[in-house]
């Protein structure tokens, strides 16, 4: 809900600020007074674009306009806040929007900085306009598949549908891929072939190359390697070496008194250290002799091997190390191409299985829609007579996909479409309806989906102009009804229309200036009854807006055909007829 709104220096409008109540909020004045140009205001707090500088005030330096919504915790401008980083938790969210005198204009929400596209999006989620020339909102073909899903209360079987696509999306995509692996495998069979047994016969190994590399390198300085090494055994382990003398000295410690060996304990135990650390280390000596006495021809054996691993690597194009990993994957395309056709035989099956299962629920989805369009459309013809509307026809369009093509959503596209002159074609609400007439029926609409269209507050310009007497009453009734679950924000003329607001602000032009008021109970009166008589105020007049108030505030008489209508379509189990495709 719409709260407050404080508009400054917005063309015409030095200082205004409005409190908005639940329900009916309307706004009167006399042509040129300003009205539009408050409306306009408040599109350009919700991130509509503005007409730069020649939206300010004539010698303001700046424009600002702030709306303050009520917003429930699971509004959808919440989700989409918090998708851009702008946790919104407050009860309130406000939208700021400044233009400066250079034209210039920056967008806020709960005071941080935004681009003008967010303000939009969310601004849209939060007002639906409808006036002379909006296409937004029910004029919008992008919406009437939500409408009608959510007037039917078909979300368990649009999401049952969802899901089946994205079940048969996956299967289609498995398939595919099998057939492409499976022909780029046969393009190739006759290198992959070769190239995996040349690769097989040879068994490379992770790391092997540089295993190679350090024995090589070994092997071609054995001989002086080995010369060094058994002199420095020797040293350790020959006649008077380090090991012999380290275990001699053991020994006669060992031979001490008691008394003496607890005196050279930490000596002993630094002699047994250094005569492990020795024995240890020739060991090691040995074993590094047993490599490098390799029977003859052993260098020849690892050279030819280490030359083989890089004469393949520079043949594929890799590294050593990943040649055992591309042996795998030849391997492993030889291998589709052997079962391939089994395997694309069973993803065909998952995918004819798959495809079955969207048919079926797309089959449910599709025969819902056509029993709420259908009661949709009684409850709108219901609604169009009232109005003035009497010659109008409105259908729900069920166009079924091409052939082979698949949606997420269903199998048809849904669209409104009205024709307002007997025996004329249908066609799109925004290309047949105009003027007077684009309002009225959005206002038909809006009753019809009362309880499907989405939780944004309804903005309606001049919903009445053209008509008086009865329609502007059925028109002011229906305004009514609608703001009993959705804030309603009206532009009008029409004191039947006027007389049934929860809250009237009056908008007079003084000089350059316009100034809004919000009215009291007697201040109302008059406006209604100048509204009903113009410039001079009779009793006559009076008296007559005190009986429209009256009116007001009983139970609105038309409605009963259209809740009738309404009822006997919810109720009726009857199969309706074949859609126009």
């Amino acid at each position: 809900m719409l709260t407050s709104l404080t508009v400054r220096n917005i063309v015409l409008i030095e200082k205004a600020d409005l409190a908005f109540a639940p329900g009916l909020n309307v706004l009167t004045g006399e042509t040129g007074a300003g009205k539009s140009i408050l409306l306009d205001a408040l599109g350009l707090a919700a991130g509509q674009r503005g007409q730069g500088r020649t939206s300010l005030r004539p010698g303001a330096d700046n424009a600002a306009v702030t709306a303050i919504f009520d917003l429930a915790q699971r509004h959808p401008a919440r989700a989409l806040l918090n998708d851009n980083a702008l946790n919104c938790t407050a009860p309130e969210l406000i939208l700021r929007r400044t233009v400066s005198s250079e034209g210039r204009s920056r967008a806020f929400i709960d005071d941080q900085p935004v681009g003008t596209q967010l303000a939009r999006d969310i601004g849209a989620l939060l007002l639906e306009v409808h006036g002379q020339s909006d296409e937004r909102g029910l004029f919008d073909t992008a919406t009437h598949r939500q409408l009608l899903d959510a007037f039917g209360g078909h979300a368990p079987l649009s999401e049952d549908v969802a899901q089946a696509h994205a079940a048969l999306t996956a299967a289609r995509d498995t398939l595919d891929s099998l057939k492409r692996r499976a022909n780029e495998a046969a393009a190739e069979i006759d290198y992959l072939s070769h190239a995996a047994t040349e690769l097989r016969q040879l068994s490379p190994q992770p790391g092997e190359e540089a295993e190679l590399a350090s024995t090589r390198a070994l092997l071609m300085n054995a001989g002086r390697l080995a010369q060094e090494i058994s002199a420095a055994a020797e040293f350790i382990a020959g006649d008077g070496g380090a090991e012999t003398n380290l275990a001699n000295a053991l020994r006669r410690l060992s031979r001490l008194s008691p008394e003496g060996r607890a005196a050279a304990a930490a000596a002993e135990a630094a002699l047994d250290s250094a005569h492990a650390h020795v024995e240890e280390a020739r060991r090691e000596l040995e074993s590094l002799l047993a490599r490098l006495d390799v029977e003859p021809g052993r260098l020849e054996q690892v050279e030819e091997r280490l030359f083989a691993l890089k004469a393949a690597a520079r043949k594929y194009a890799v590294p050593a190390d990943k040649l055992p990993e591309l042996r795998s994957d030849f391997e492993s395309k030889l291998a589709l191409l052997q079962t391939g056709a089994h395997s694309i035989a069973e993803a065909q099956a998952k995918l004819d299985q798959a495809e079955t299962q969207f048919r079926a629920r797309a089959a449910a989805l599709t025969a819902a829609r056509a029993k709420s369009a259908q009661r949709l459309e009684t409850i709108v013809a219901a609604e169009l007579s009232p109005l003035k509307l009497g010659n109008a026809r409105f259908r729900v369009m069920l166009t079924p996909l091409a052939a082979g093509e698949t949606s997420a959503h269903g199998a048809e596209r849904v669209a409104f479409e009205i024709a307002t002159i007997a025996g004329a074609a249908f066609g799109p609400l925004t290309k047949i309806a105009s003027g007077g007439e684009l309002a009225r029926f959005a206002l038909a609409l809006k009753v019809a989906l009362a309880e499907a269209s989405p939780p944004a507050v309804l903005i309606f310009d001049e919903v009445d102009r053209g008509v008086g007497g009865a329609v502007a009453a059925a028109v002011g009734e229906r305004l009514q009804r609608l703001a009993e679950t959705t804030q309603v924000l009206l532009v009008t003329h029409s004191p039947q229309v006027a007389a049934r607001a929860a809250r009237h602000f009056r908008i007079t032009r003084e000089k350059d200036s316009t100034r809004i008021t919000q009215l009291t109970a007697d201040e109302r009166l008059e406006e209604l009854a100048r509204m009903l008589s113009g410039t001079r105020l009779t009793p006559e007049a009076r008296a007559a807006a005190q009986r429209l108030l009256s009116e007001a505030s009983e139970p609105p008489a038309d409605f009963s055909a259209a809740r009738k209508a309404k009822t006997s379509a919810a109720r009726s189990g009857t199969t309706p007829k074949k859609r126009r495709a």
